[in-house]
């Protein structure tokens, strides 16, 4: 069986919200698709040990937030490489809350759905939530980020808890080019860094020294060469 097969399915990159009293958390998954029309459902799969599950479990609330094709890596470093559990990810973040409380990011996202919990479906390591919209607005106009842009054009990786991570992939040797060991992480002097204005064609070693992993903000020497 050839597992790469896989990669060709399309995905999009969202903002899984939701809370637990006062307590707000969220996540990346690109597991969010659209399951009925009457009522409109829409289901996302969530990994049982990150805490956006327990807050769903709890609650029985979640917001999908539609992340943008232009989006900066710091985002998707801020809600997919960093735990609830050990740092607010809403700190320096713009979100507001719905009607239920629930917040969504307002920063570089096209749009955001409030979903109600209707059923949940053990799908053993994930959690398989289906939800009915209570609320949607769209944000702004634009393109989407899908999961093959953060890749092929971000350069971006997936955590351990994705439902996506795939361990030879993701370790997957490249020429003249450095890799985050914290994050996993590419640094394509080809493309260069723009979200932090390092233009294409700079080597690695020609970086500043206080340049950071624009996913999760490592310092240079926690790269090691790929």
């Amino acid at each position: 069986m050839n597992e790469t097969a896989l990669f060709k399915l399309t995905y999009g990159v969202h903002v899984i919200t939701s809370k637990k009293g006062d307590r707000l958390n969220g996540q990346i998954a690109n597991t969010a698709i659209q399951i009925t029309n009457a009522p409109i459902t829409i289901s996302v799969s969530i990994n049982k040990n990150n805490l956006t599950h327990e807050f769903i479990k709890d609650s029985k609330l979640f917001a999908v937030s539609i992340v943008a094709q232009d989006a900066p890596l710091s985002l998707i470093g801020q809600f997919g490489f960093k735990s609830g559990r050990e740092v607010n990810k809403f700190e320096g973040v713009n979100y507001k809350l719905t009607p239920n409380g629930v917040p969504y990011v307002t920063d570089h996202i096209l749009s955001y759905i409030e979903l109600k919990v209707l059923q949940e479906v053990d799908a053993g390591t994930h959690t398989l939530f289906i939800g009915e919209i209570v609320g949607a607005e769209v944000l702004k106009e634009g393109t989407p980020m899908t999961y093959a842009y953060y890749h092929e054009v971000k350069k971006g990786s997936v955590p351990k808890t994705a439902p996506t991570y795939n361990p030879k992939k993701e370790q997957k040797p490249v020429s003249d080019k450095y890799v985050c060991a914290i994050c996993g992480y590419t640094y394509d002097p080809e493309l260069g860094d723009p979200d932090s204005g390092i233009a294409p064609g700079t080597a690695f070693a020609d970086l500043p020294e206080d340049w950071v992993c624009p996913v999760c903000g490592a310092s240079k020497e926690n790269f090691d060469k790929a």
